[in-house]
């Protein structure tokens, strides 16, 4: 049984790889998409046939960046918990996107322990709180 179904926006296919592993290994559902425009394109297509319980969303993407898919992501899914997983952290940005409401700031890399435990505590804080 999956503990949840979890996005993975990062245009980097080794990063996504490397977290699809990680996280299915700990029990998750994991679908990923390459840049932002195609986060939202996913994530809001009528068709969809997965409900969303996570987003992990690089912030440095072509098209649509990070800044900007998190943005609509919190606009329309208030309630779906966002964490950033970045190569190149930066103080402002943190503290910018903090303040739209994600729940963590990761710099790559990271390690599979770190990572699974901080997906594992957005996962249950979400659920603790309610449905969407």
């Amino acid at each position: 049984m999956s503990l949840g179904r979890i996005l993975v926006v990062d245009d980097e296919a080794d990063v996504r790889k490397s977290v699809r592993m990680i996280l299915t290994k700990a029990g998750y559902d994991v679908v990923e998409a390459e840049d932002g425009e195609k986060a939202i394109k996913q994530i809001r297509s009528d068709d969809n046939p997965f409900k969303v319980g996570l987003i992990i969303c690089d912030i440095h993407m072509p098209k649509v960046n990070g800044m900007e898919a998190i943005g609509y992501f919190r606009q329309e899914f208030p309630s779906v918990p966002v964490i950033v997983l970045t190569g190149e952290p930066e103080l402002a940005g943190a503290t910018h996107l903090f303040k739209q409401g994600i729940v963590d700031y990761l710099a790559k890399p990271i390690s599979p322990e770190k990572l699974t435990q901080v997906v594992t505590k957005a996962v249950r804080d979400h659920v603790s709180k309610g449905p969407y």
